[in-house]
């Protein structure tokens, strides 16, 4: 009796809507600068449309952070928790409102960040999860790609051969081989 043929589950639309969306593969310094770029630009926007609200922008570094972690190639998962602070720190600068020079604005900037920590943290999280997630389903996926590779490569049944020839007894351990003699 022969199996059915294997049928095709449906797919649900989010998950078509999701494989339609860019799936870039940054370097670890090409993520921290697309997170960089991404929450400087909101930040302007931010200061233009929102009269420089921190709610509107620690809400949009989550997302920002999320892509950062999809986005970054597997080799350099490690940067993604690390790259995204980073961001927050650099957008965090058009919004904190500082004024009087360089001192005023270092000021204002260190404030923000201490008072807008929840969103740091919240946005580092999710970049955190979201790498930790995609580097163990990775290593599931290797340590199943060398188990089927080592089923596949055993050798068919049978009792295991010797590479000794017939008649010689195994050499006990710490004795080099003898040389043949002629």
């Amino acid at each position: 009796m022969s199996t059915p043929a294997r049928r095709a589950r449906p797919v649900a639309p989010a998950v078509l809507a999701l494989r339609r969306l860019p799936n870039p593969r940054l370097t670890g310094i090409g993520a921290g600068l697309f997170a960089a770029a991404a929450m400087f630009v909101l930040a302007c926007v931010d200061r233009l449309l929102f009269d420089a609200s921190a709610v509107v922008f620690g809400v949009l570094f989550l997302p920002v952070s999320a892509l950062t972690a999809f986005w970054v190639r597997p080799a350099d998962l490690v940067t993604a928790p690390i790259s995204v602070p980073i961001a927050f720190a650099v957008g965090i600068i058009p919004i904190s409102g500082g004024t009087g020079g360089f001192g005023g604005q270092t000021m204002a900037v260190v404030t923000a960040l201490a008072v807008h920590a929840g969103w740091l943290y919240g946005g580092t999280l999710v970049a955190g999860l979201i790498a930790t997630v995609r580097k163990v389903r990775l290593m599931r996926a290797r340590q199943r790609r060398m188990l089927l590779a080592a089923q596949t490569s055993r050798a068919p049944a049978g009792p295991p051969r010797s590479p000794r020839p017939e008649g010689q007894a195994p050499r006990p351990a710490g004795q080099a081989p003898r040389r043949r003699q002629r």
